[in-house]
């Protein structure tokens, strides 16, 4: 049983993971088991460059920071389980007690992570109810979102990135995978507003 999986190895989930992993000595997180699914075949990042994200060398390729950001999981925070070359197809159950399908496995969660794009083809089952047209983005582009405020879909399930509704921009879709993993910490330190920072002097 994980504490939390989150779906896409993209920049919102990644994030996502960052925060959830860099908590691991925070004693309402030491014993949390948090898995991510790097799927990153759809990710729009693959046919990205970047020159106006913060903190990113200019002239980076978005493949490369795939690559990068999954290796600076691993390294930085190897309890951070990472599930590769698996597709999510299907979710059920409810909060606390969820199966996500994968096209080779199944898992068990308390919570759920949903950061993968904001494109039509979306097919995850037990979440279809949940599609809506994308409120920032061009009704020509068809592209969509899941219900959600502030990120929460239904209890135990959330929805980072552009999915969420927020619109193709790394630094907002950073942001976004980062909020939900702080509500996450503060769910699982009893509703205490909870973050995780790190200081030179620490």
């Amino acid at each position: 049983m994980f504490d939390v999986l989150i779906i896409g190895g993209g920049v919102a989930g990644i994030s996502c993971g960052l925060i959830l992993g860099s908590a691991k000595n925070k004693l309402f997180a030491q014993e949390k088991r948090i898995g991510i699914f790097t799927h990153q075949k759809t990710s729009s990042l693959q046919e990205a460059i970047f020159y106006n994200a913060y903190g990113i060398s200019a002239g980076t390729l978005g493949s490369e920071l795939l690559v990068q950001s999954t290796e600076n999981l691993q390294n930085l925070y190897p309890h951070v389980i990472q599930i590769a070359g698996e597709k999510v197809i299907k979710i059920e159950g409810n909060y606390p007690e969820f199966t996500i399908l994968t096209n080779k496995n199944s898992y068990q969660t308390k919570t759920i992570v949903v950061a993968i794009g904001y494109l039509n083809t979306f097919m995850i089952e037990g979440l279809m109810n949940f599609v809506e047209p994308h409120t920032k983005s061009l009704e020509s582009k068809n592209r969509i979102q899941l219900k959600n405020i502030d990120h929460k879909v239904a209890d135990g399930i959330y929805v980072a990135g552009t999915l969420a509704g927020w619109r193709s921009q790394l630094a907002i879709a950073a942001g976004s995978g980062a909020a939900v993993a702080t509500d996450i910490l503060t769910d699982w330190n009893d509703g205490i507003s909870s973050q995780s920072h790190d200081a030179i002097n620490r």
